[in-house]
């Protein structure tokens, strides 16, 4: 069987996964029709004229659902953590779902998730990080252990023992820290698209902060942001991506761009200095690692995710071909189908692992 990745078709595949309450083991090939692509647009060449700054808290930036806050010390600092607590939409099925975003994205970005798990009856918490969206933008040295630490503080103050996490890209890292943390909180892992899958600190040097500073602050244009998102869909361009880009572009046309160009160099610290590749192999929570083939953040994405998915003792693997860094987006009825297959699954009950068996991710003749 050859590596779906290298198929060359356009169609969506899946990994070996057992559907328990179907008795059907789908092969890890079969070819699901993916049906058409929508329309696809070129984006704006420069930023609209109606476009203005974005406030550094998120005022003036629209959320799905209310905002609560919660208070919260770090390294003795009085900070505000900004988060949304949303009840599903039908009859409850009592489960949690927590909810990790991106370094380019705040919890707002998780909206199509929200809706999709909120009509399946979970309950979702999507949080601003501190840095990110409407939560406090303290210029410290970064960690992930601050989020992880900080979502479990909104699950006490919530009253929410148990929940499962859901983390995409740099959330992803948090989502592995917060896993590998508190083991008896987390009833399921999602590592979605996840960064930070290499140590990459062996021959590279360190950055002074300063010098990741002034390339933030001076570098940072319409063009470099529109740049970076369009590096997450292979398959082109739709106008509604432009929205996520308008944000982000927004803060660097508020006075108060240097002091989140500070902050935003100080998170890119974190992929160099506190990698999670080592916690892997400690999680013993029932783990699916999900994404697109072609994301164009790394080299290799369907490689790296096997590793990741065989470091984890207890893990799911699913790749979608042709499908880029944020399957959310690009292809969000399949992407959602999977996650709540996965997340309706008994904690229990062991992961699959048929996907071992499959050649998903491995290069070809190996």
């Amino acid at each position: 069987m050859s590596n779906a990745r290298h198929l060359g078709l356009r169609r969506r595949t899946r990994g070996a996964i057992a559907h328990r309450g179907l008795g059907l083991l789908l092969p890890a090939a079969l070819a699901v029709a993916a049906g058409p692509l929508p329309a696809q647009t070129e984006p704006p060449p420069t930023p609209p004229a109606d476009w203005e700054a974005t406030a550094i808290d998120y005022s003036n930036v629209p959320y799905p659902h209310p905002v609560s806050y919660l208070d919260v010390e770090v390294y003795g600092d009085p900070q505000r953590l900004a988060y949304m607590d949303i009840g599903p939409a039908v009859p409850p099925n009592g489960q949690v779902v927590v909810l990790f975003h991106g370094m380019n994205f705040f919890a707002a970005g998780f909206r199509p998730t929200i809706e999709a798990l909120r009509n399946e009856g979970f309950r979702v918490v999507a949080i601003d990080r501190l840095g990110y969206g409407r939560s406090s933008k303290p210029i410290i040295h970064y960690n992930l252990h601050i989020p992880a630490k900080n979502a479990k503080r909104v699950l006490d103050a919530l009253g929410i023992e148990r929940a499962a996490i859901v983390g995409h890209s740099m959330g992803g890292m948090v989502a592995t820290r917060f896993a590998s943390t508190y083991p008896e909180t987390t009833t399921h892992v999602v590592m979605v698209n996840q960064i930070g899958l290499r140590d990459s600190r062996p021959g590279r040097a360190w950055t002074d902060p300063a010098d990741s500073y002034q390339s933030v602050l001076t570098g940072t244009t319409y063009e470099t942001v529109l740049r970076g998102h369009m590096r997450y869909y292979p398959n082109g361009w739709r106008p509604e991506y432009l929205e996520w880009v308008k944000y982000q572009y927004g803060l660097t046309l508020s006075g108060d761009w240097p002091r989140m160009a500070r902050v935003r160099a100080a998170q890119r610290q974190i992929l160099y200095e506190d990698p999670v590749v080592y916690e892997w192999q400690h999680i013993a929570t029932k783990a699916l690692v999900i994404g697109g083939a072609e994301d164009r953040l790394v080299a290799d994405y369907p490689a790296l995710a096997r590793n990741v998915a065989e470091e984890l003792p207890n893990a799911e693997l699913v790749i979608f071909p042709e499908v880029g860094h944020s399957p959310q987006f690009e292809i969000p009825k399949e992407f959602h189908a999977e996650l709540i297959r996965f997340l309706r699954s008994d904690p229990d009950e062991p992961a699959d692992q048929a996907w071992r068996d499959t050649d998903i991710g491995r290069a070809p003749g190996s």
